[in-house]
This record gives C-alpha cells, sequence and structure tokens, in this order.
C-alpha cells in the first residue's frame, strides 16, 4: 500500500494505492474516487455498542466505510470534509493515540478504533467532550486538521499549553491538566483564551492552527440568522446554514 498526499495546505486529498485484496477504513463520506475494481462496504467498527458510542459521544459517524481492492490493484482518493490539511501517522503497535473529534479520516484495516472516556474535568472543560477516539494497532493512519497541522516535540519532564480547541492528537500516556489561561478567572476569560490544557512530556503533540468553535462564532457574528433562514436550513434549503452548522 503506497499512500501519496495531494495538494497540501487547505485543500488537502489522499491518494491509496492499494494491492489486489488491501483494504483501508475510511470516514463515512470520505471518499472522492476511486478505481472500478475497488469495492467499498459500510460498517460498524467494533459492533453495535461502539458505533452508538462514537455517534453519541464523540461526536463521529456511527458507520465507517472499508474500500478494498478486490479485483486487481486500485486506487482509492479521500478528503475531509472540513478545509485544512492531512497527515499521516505511522503506529508500531505500542502506542495508542488520542484523537478529537472530527480528526479521523482513513487508515490501514489493520488499525483499532475504539472510544475513550475522559475524567469528569477534562471532559467539561477541555472541548474535546467525554469521549473521543482512540486509535491503535499497526500501520497508517491519517488524521485532517482545522487549518494547518502543527507538532510539538517535548522531551521528559518538559510541559507545554495548548488552546483546547486547537487540539488534534496526543500519545494516550502523556497527561494533561486543564487550568486557567491566567493567574485569574476575569483575566483568563477576558483575554479570549478561557481554559488551556497543560500537558508534561515525553511524547508529539499535533495540533490545528484553526479552531473550529471560534470560527462558527466568527461566522455567526457576521450573518444575521433570521427565522426564514433558520428554517430554511433545517429543511437543507440553505447553504449558509449548512456551513454554519458544519463550523459550531
Amino acid at each position: 500500500m503506497k499512500i501519496r498526499l495531494m495538494y497540501p495546505g487547505s485543500n488537502s486529498m489522499l491518494e491509496f494505492k492499494l494491492d489486489k485484496g488491501e483494504a483501508i477504513k475510511a470516514e463515512s463520506g470520505a471518499m472522492v474516487g476511486m478505481s472500478s475494481n475497488v469495492d467499498v462496504e459500510g460498517r460498524m467498527e467494533g459492533g453495535i455498542l461502539a458505533g452508538l458510542g462514537r455517534a453519541l459521544f464523540s461526536g463521529e459517524n456511527f458507520f465507517f466505510q472499508t474500500l478494498r481492492a478486490t479485483r486487481g490493484d486500485g486506487n482509492v482518493l479521500l478528503a475531509p470534509y472540513s478545509v485544512g490539511d492531512v497527515f499521516v501517522l505511522e503506529l508500531d503497535g505500542t502506542t495508542e493515540y488520542n484523537v478529537e473529534k472530527g480528526g479521523y479520516l482513513a487508515s490501514e484495516e489493520s488499525i483499532t478504533i475504539s472510544t475513550q472516556a475522559q475524567n469528569i474535568a477534562q471532559g467539561f472543560f477541555s472541548g474535546e467532550g467525554f469521549f473521543i477516539l482512540k486509535i491503535g494497532g499497526r500501520g497508517k493512519v491519517a488524521l485532517s486538521s482545522f487549518g494547518a497541522i502543527h507538532e510539538v516535540i517535548l522531551a521528559p519532564g518538559e510541559e507545554y499549553i495548548v488552546d483546547n480547541g486547537h487540539l488534534v492528537a496526543w500519545p494516550s500516556y502523556m497527561t494533561y491538566n486543564i487550568e486557567k489561561a491566567s493567574a485569574g478567572w476575569i483575566s483568563s476569560f477576558t483575554s479570549g483564551e478561557g481554559l488551556v490544557c497543560r500537558f508534561r512530556g515525553p511524547g508529539k503533540l499535533y495540533m490545528q492552527t484553526r479552531n473550529p468553535s471560534a470560527f462558527g462564532s466568527f461566522i455567526k457574528g457576521l450573518v444575521p440568522i433570521t427565522k426564514s433562514s433558520s428554517s430554511s436550513s433545517s429543511s437543507g434549503g440553505s447553504l449558509l446554514g449548512n456551513i454554519i452548522d458544519l463550523a459550531t
């Protein structure tokens, strides 16, 4: 299997070149194009309970799709639903990663995907929710970001602070605490930062250069949403309404 990143930056797309019999699994709806000898199948990763957990708690889709080159070598093109970059992690089977909602794009079939419960403080204040995705196993995983992706490598004992809306992925063995951005509560919120995550190394953090929630608030502040446009959006008639819903 070979993976090629195309159009890196705000309009990234991945090309998977599959040998006969090889397969990848991907987020539902991520397929852009594929060879005619590739079969696609929707399935629930881990069964019904795992699918419900992803859909209800982590904000992910109930189904994943499996794309398999069944009648010879094949080609598959995948892209995320949002504007931003795509990057590929190589898992060695010993380290699992926590991934924020909407961050998973695709992976080799050998990769396992499950939901991970956070403690109450992390779930309520981190911005990631009480449940996040946990990916493990051996193979390649493609993740997507809103904006560009930035890596920070921490040495043992080194600390780094990340705004909670910019997290994409981090090793599951890394610990982090939720704290105020400034010394006082008023200063923390008037600065616009509010709460942040303090990570301790060793480990590698992956962050996105844009904050989806902040972007959604920015769009809402620019465009007045009337009652009629809201009704149109709920019926699928307003593209603007759909964009705002997606951003938030």
